[in-house]
């Protein structure tokens, strides 16, 4: 495991999630019962700037939504990624190309390439783990 794969450490877990302030969530539903949609929209609530990403709609959680993080403006502290496995790789691309600090997989996506590759390029990894339970149990 590379050193900035930090699932498994939750000091670090706890640290990243103090410190971050922008989160883009990518694979977002506008349903509000999707995880995606319930998990964005805890993390809203707990002060973090949302930013949606996914190309079907305009707007989510009364953000304006983006197709890709290309198009996000500003840092992105954490790419929340609520893909298939499959489709990770692409996301962790476009996460190193802009620039973001961090890739978290959400529980049950587990792509291992694509973390190590976001680790490699020097993003902090977290892996199968869900934001929003991670920041009930280290946050509060």
């Amino acid at each position: 495991m590379h050193p900035n794969d930090i699932s498994t450490q939750p000091e670090a877990i706890r640290g990243l999630l103090q410190q971050a302030r922008t989160i883009a969530v990518v694979g977002i539903s506008a349903k509000p019962d999707r995880p995606s949609h319930e998990v964005a929209h805890y993390l809203q609530r707990a002060g973090y700037t949302i930013v949606p990403v996914n190309p079907a709609y305009g707007e989510v959680l009364g953000q304006k939504c983006y197709p890709s993080l290309h198009e996000v403006p500003g840092k992105i502290d954490i790419v929340d990624v609520f893909r298939k496995p499959a489709d990770v790789m692409a996301v962790v691309d476009e996460a190193i190309a802009v620039g973001a600090g961090s890739v978290w997989l959400q529980l049950g996506v587990i792509a291992p390439a694509a973390a190590e590759k976001a680790a490699a390029a020097g993003l902090k990894v977290v892996s199968d783990r869900c934001t929003k339970i991670e920041h009930r149990r280290l946050i509060g």
